[in-house]
């Protein structure tokens, strides 16, 4: 069975982010294992830092290696990626050869997919992705399932995603496994 690692763009806990992930989760049972990474200690870019791999980045690049797709779920914070969404990517998309910075990365040819959840910007973060994810070599699959924040999710902390989001999360997994079986 392919394993599908899930990269939660909000360390919140409870996130709608998180909960939109549970979602596709229940949806790929039977189809696909699922493993959330934990990068809340991965240490900001330095290429000071670099040559000596942090521990939580080479756990996070073994993570990644180990793994058939990357989805990410992710909030829009001012129209755009999370921080932290793109300081991982910066660490993921450093060449595994110190000596050749242009040599692949744990991403190279990897499969990726987004989705977002939040209260506008999906378009505007959803570009940085589109653009980034296929400059630092993965496979983009750009079948990105968007949602907005229900109103008493402010109040009660729940997410609840619409009958039409369940059916483009249905339709995004079918994309990605079609991706990465072939």
């Amino acid at each position: 069975m392919k394993n599908i690692l899930f990269v939660v763009g909000s360390l919140r806990q409870g996130s709608f982010n998180h909960q939109m992930a549970e979602l596709a989760e229940k949806a790929l049972e039977g189809k696909a294992t699922v493993t959330y990474l934990n990068y809340s200690d991965v240490p900001v870019f330095s290429q000071d830092l670099e040559a000596a791999v942090p521990a939580a980045v080479a756990k996070a690049r073994e993570a990644v290696q180990d793994s058939d797709a990357i989805w990410f779920f992710s909030p829009v914070y001012n129209f755009a990626m999370p921080g932290t969404v793109k300081n991982l990517l910066d660490w993921l998309s450093r060449s595994l050869d110190p000596a050749n910075p242009a040599a692949e990365s744990v991403l190279h040819d990897k499969v990726t997919t987004v989705s977002l959840v939040a209260n506008g910007g999906h378009e505007q973060a959803g570009d940085q992705y589109r653009s980034l994810l296929p400059f630092i070599r993965t496979n983009l699959v750009d079948h990105f399932t968007t949602a907005t924040v229900n109103d008493s999710a402010w109040v009660d902390g729940k997410f609840l995603a619409t009958e039409e989001v369940l059916a483009a999360l249905d339709k995004q997994i079918e994309a990605l496994l079609a991706a990465i079986n072939s």
